[in-house]
């Protein structure tokens, strides 16, 4: 007999999952309930919308609830439907105890890191910012501490060179369904077993802000495609060209700078100087090869990909140059990277 499983998330990221336990995985677990945030104004207008998980439940005739906060009587609703097990994914609210405890098996968390890196509110963005080359999903019995309950399984998903946290997430949504698929037939034998993490080794990350796009140029340039790549497509790093915000969208690095076509001038002379024979200062615009804007940086030349003015559409380097020319020699102002990841639990910002 399937599990009765009440769900809790608001994200996205879980209808991948959720479809998997409508259609293949219906004969492991049987969906009773939805838990999700309340309507929310969304865009520029400020409408309040259903999110993603609420339209999906109702499509598919499920009861929902949307509580603002977890009282007592949110925790009767929840105990009424008498679940096998809670499965919580990115749902954006802290369970109580008696949460925890209303499901026969227990209350579980899909956690899109691989425990105990990055516990906290942004480790997809976190990890790819920080140039990780692998990340995942842990399957984790919760507790009251932040992100410390113990773990069951973990899948793990590599990070290529040109993953945006966008593409992780969707490489992250097919590794839940994979890890769940896995942990429930283990769960309804009884022999899913949990192993305590490595407290020690835990780093936090936190909810992500407008500020944390700032770029600062005098670091290595694989610093900065990192922070680029793992910044989008929200809140996304930016600079400043003309008083405008210019949002990068994709970024690598190259050794190669050979075939730019707009290089640097030498103002004394008025002589091309190409950058391998004369280090430009951090920020400065180099050109442009075949495949993106060039930036010097404190190590390496950044190459951006993707770009995008106020108003405008992300759009390959090459076409937002045709539009919007930044001429060599540009110089990028930099300011203080900010801080993603520490030792203990980021206090509210």
């Amino acid at each position: 007999m399937p599990l009765r499983l009440i769900f809790l998330g608001s994200d996205p990221i879980a209808l991948r999952l959720l479809d998997w336990l409508a259609g293949e995985g219906r004969a492991l677990a049987k969906i009773v309930a939805v838990f999700t945030q309340p309507d929310r104004p969304v865009g520029r207008g400020q409408k309040v919308q259903p999110n993603a998980i609420k339209l999906w439940a109702l499509d598919h005739g499920l009861p929902v609830h949307q509580p603002e906060r977890l009282t007592a009587d949110v925790q009767a609703q929840l105990a009424a439907f008498a679940p096998d097990v809670s499965l919580v994914m990115a749902y954006g609210h802290i369970l109580r105890e008696e949460f925890i405890a209303a499901a026969h098996h227990g209350t579980f968390n899909l956690h899109t890191s691989l425990l105990p890196k990055y516990r906290g509110a942004s480790p997809i963005q976190t990890a790819v910012a920080c140039g990780e080359l692998e990340t995942g999903v842990s399957l984790m019995r919760i507790v009251r501490e932040l992100d410390a309950g113990p773990v069951a399984d973990r899948e793990c998903i590599a990070i290529a060179p040109l993953d945006t946290a966008l593409d992780v997430e969707t490489k992250l949504a097919a590794a839940s369904v994979t890890l769940l698929a896995r942990a429930l037939p283990r769960l309804s034998a009884g022999t899913l077993a949990f192993a305590e993490q490595d407290h020690g080794a835990a780093t936090f990350c936190r909810r992500l802000t407008k500020d944390d796009g700032a770029l600062d140029f005098s670091v290595p340039a694989t610093v900065l495609a990192a922070r680029i790549n793992g910044l989008f497509p929200w809140p996304a790093c930016a600079t400043e060209v003309a008083g405008q915000p210019v949002k990068l969208g994709l970024a690598d690095t190259t050794a190669e700078v050979a075939d730019i076509v707009a290089p640097v001038v030498d103002r004394g002379s008025g002589n091309p100087a190409s950058p391998l024979n004369r280090p430009a200062a951090p920020g400065t615009v180099l050109g442009a090869d075949g495949e993106g804007l060039l930036v010097a940086t404190g190590a390496g030349v950044l190459r951006v990909r993707r770009l995008q003015r106020p108003g405008g559409k992300m759009l390959p380097a090459a076409d937002f140059l045709r539009g919007f020319p930044l001429a060599a020699g540009t110089v990028l102002p930099s300011r203080p990277l900010p801080t993603l990841v520490a030792k203990e639990p980021f206090r509210s910002r």
